[in-house]
């Protein structure tokens, strides 16, 4: 073959949002098919990129997970500072705290797969454990504007396991069985 006979070379494709495409398209993956089928071949394929794109930016699944579950989390995570830093009283913060809850986490059936998938992942991923930690970090802070140390974390613990018990009962709480755990609690 002859340097004229050679093949062309495609054209590299400018696309300066592919990494942020693929952290995005990396947590549909997780929504549709659960962390188990969130590999760099499934997601290349669902972000329509070479396998090599995705590797390219993030050398391992560790990695790829970490990038989308913690943009997840700075999703959530300020919408929920948003509402502690709105409220001016106790009865408003009991307020936002339900309307966190019952709306923000539990109305989207998409994030609500998504944080229950962080939580089993982080049980035995050390790197999805830190993102897990960041965010409740990040929540006791927005309830610390509120309550001291220790009661935000124990409300920030029984946030969790509502939304975990809501994301796994057949028979959930309605947003007046929350509002009622949250105030028997925050008192």
């Amino acid at each position: 073959m002859t340097v004229s006979e050679a093949p062309a070379r495609r054209a590299r494709r400018y696309d300066p949002g592919r990494r942020d495409r693929i952290v995005a398209t990396t947590l549909d993956v997780i929504v549709e098919h659960g962390i188990a089928g969130a590999s760099h071949r499934a997601v290349a394929r669902a972000a329509d990129v070479p396998l090599g794109s995705i590797t390219y930016h993030f050398a391992t699944l560790d990695e790829l997970l970490t990038a989308a579950f913690t943009a997840h989390v700075d999703t959530v995570a300020p919408r929920f500072d948003e509402r502690m830093r709105a409220a001016r009283d106790s009865g408003a913060v009991l307020d936002y705290l339900v309307e966190h809850l019952a709306g923000d986490l539990l109305d989207s059936a998409r994030d609500l797969v998504v944080m229950v998938e962080l939580y089993v992942a982080a049980a035995r991923n050390p790197a999805l454990r830190a993102v897990t930690q960041d965010w409740m970090a990040r929540s006791r802070r927005s309830l610390e504007r509120h309550f001291d140390p220790v009661t935000a974390r124990e409300l920030d613990a029984l946030v969790e396991g509502l939304v975990l018990h809501s994301a796994l009962s057949t028979d959930p709480m309605d947003r007046d069985q929350i509002q009622h755990a949250l105030a028997r609690f925050a008192r």
